[in-house]
């Protein structure tokens, strides 16, 4: 019998999941009702009740007509002290007028455990900024859209005068300190809010702005879409987000995080658009969410040595399950701005399609002695047409240092204070069809090996009609095409039915490994 549980209830929606041994989407289809009124057909392991009343309670049942299965869940909505209506205070929601003011205002004015709704229109806006203790809803039809001009966005220096480091870390580029430009929502130091609804932000980016010569820095570094920097209790649900400036969600220093039943797209070029990227956060859940996006689909990070120095926090505890990632450069990515550490990272029941790399580990010297990557686990996921499925990657050539012999050496170097450190991976129940460049391509310093890879009940299947490319980001890598495993510097290695066809080399190529189990 499959379990029907909430993972997140506000005053006007209810999100659920369906617990499914198929990633994503469910194996056979439900009819949803609402007390006793017929809502629609459910074919996703998560989904979301919209339009809801607070303090409101409900019976949602799932049944299936053609085995008479049946599932209900009894649940309340939450309670709400206010309702605000942003064109009450103003705004128009024409795509013309700026409404941010307004909206600004509706939110200021909006009390503890209120709700500020925008109804059906197209809200042209500058960044706008949360406040704590507040529901935002758009409502089907409702739009926010991103000014082109970057001249009137907010910055938010990278670092303000303050006792302490953590406080005064304000603006982030890449995992450093930086002046950035303040996205179109914003949080700083919120706590207790939700962003909900059936609307869509849209950055409005294009290449003829944000996109353009992306890594020269005009005036601020490009803002994100939404922007959460040390907020706590933060719920995004149910809504669109596209052609996002640069990164699309990018929560830093923040905890208990849920995003949920979600659609991030950007196009397949968009520069450095990635979907989600906590950077030293925790406890995040990231659940029913569907990317599409011109760079990684969830990328998680932990800043760069110069913060890592000055506060070592790591992204720990976070949970992707029954998502659904496209076209992006890897699906579920760790680094390469890892410094401060990423650990206990579960990802399961998901669908890889056509990305670059699924599971991928960016690291390299320099990264410094608190970058662990530990306790990662991968299982039951879906991988169709991935380039690489599987890359942990210790010489990532990336920053103005990337290609020097330091960071590309193949040779043995001293462990230091920038030596990262790659443990325990764990990934098991995986099936890659119509996989094109290589099986998995793993390779650790030979200074520190990776500590720990265990493959279990992994099949690969490539695509004949595949076509060169690399497997990985690193100097002096040649291009692959069809090539089974690459395992170079692991210290245990444990493969068991781990099964690889139609490769055009042989299944597994193995060096400097200390320990091997084959099952």
């Amino acid at each position: 019998m499959e379990e029907l549980k909430v993972i997140s209830t506000t005053s006007t929606t209810i999100s659920f999941e369906l617990k499914s041994s198929k990633p994503y989407y469910l194996e056979k289809k439900y009819q949803l009702y609402v007390n006793s009124d017929y809502m629609g057909d459910v074919d996703r392991s998560v989904w979301t009740v919209k339009n809801l009343q607070p303090s409101g309670q409900y019976e949602i049942t799932l049944k299936n007509e053609k085995t008479g299965e049946r599932l209900t869940v009894f649940q309340q909505t939450k309670p709400e002290t206010a309702y605000i209506n942003v064109k009450d205070f103003g705004a128009v929601g024409d795509g013309k007028r700026l409404d941010t003011f307004s909206i600004q205002a509706a939110i200021m004015a909006c009390p503890d455990g209120g709700r500020v709704y925008f109804p059906e229109g197209v809200y042209l806006i500058y960044p706008i900024f949360l406040k704590s203790n507040i529901t935002i809803e758009l409502g089907k039809g409702a739009v926010l859209l991103g000014a082109k001009e970057r001249e009137m966005y907010p910055i938010l220096p990278g670092e303000i005068d303050s006792q302490e480091f953590k406080n005064g870390y304000l603006g982030s580029w890449e995992g450093e300190t930086n002046n950035m430009f303040a996205s179109l929502i914003t949080g700083i130091s919120v706590e207790n809010v939700n962003v909900i609804g059936d609307g869509i932000i849209d950055g409005n980016s294009s290449f003829d702005t944000w996109w353009y010569d992306a890594k020269v820095k005009r005036i601020a570094w490009r803002p994100r879409t939404v922007y959460l920097n040390k907020c706590k209790n933060v719920l995004i649900e149910g809504i669109t987000i596209k052609n996002s400036p640069s990164w699309t969600i990018h929560p830093l220093m923040s905890q208990n995080l849920k995003f949920v039943n979600l659609n991030i797209e950007n196009p397949k070029d968009a520069p450095n658009t990635d979907g989600l990227d906590p950077e030293s956060c925790k406890d995040v859940l990231i659940v029913g969410t569907r990317f599409s996006v011109g760079d990684d689909c969830i990328a998680i990070k932990s800043g760069k040595l110069s913060v890592s120095q000055k506060l070592p926090m790591p992204s720990e505890n976070l949970i992707i399950r029954n998502c659904l990632m496209e076209y992006g450069h890897g699906a579920v990515v760790i680094g390469s701005e890892m410094s401060g550490g990423v650990k206990n990272v579960h990802v399961e029941n998901c669908i890889f399609r056509k990305t670059d790399r699924g599971i991928r580990i960016k690291t390299r010297r320099g990264r410094g002695k608190t970058g662990v990557i530990d306790e990662i686990h991968a299982s039951n996921i879906r991988m169709e047409g991935v380039l690489t499925p599987f890359t942990i990657n210790s010489f990532y050539f990336c920053d103005a240092d990337g290609n020097t012999e330091y960071v590309w050496s193949k040779e043995k170097l001293p462990v230091d204070d920038r030596t990262p450190y790659v443990g325990n991976i764990y990934l098991k129940d995986i099936t890659c069809i119509d996989t094109q460049v290589a099986a998995g391509y793993m390779y650790g310093l030979p200074e520190r090996k990776i500590e720990r890879v265990d493959m279990e009940n992994i099949y690969v299947n490539f695509d004949s009609n595949a076509k060169p490319d690399y497997p990985e980001m690193l100097s002096f890598v040649e291009e692959m095409c069809r090539n089974g495993f690459y395992l170079n510097n692991i210290k245990k290695l444990k493969l068991k039915n781990v099964i690889v066809e139609n490769a055009a080399t042989e299944p597994f190529i193995k060096l400097n490994i200390d320990e091997e189990y084959v099952e």
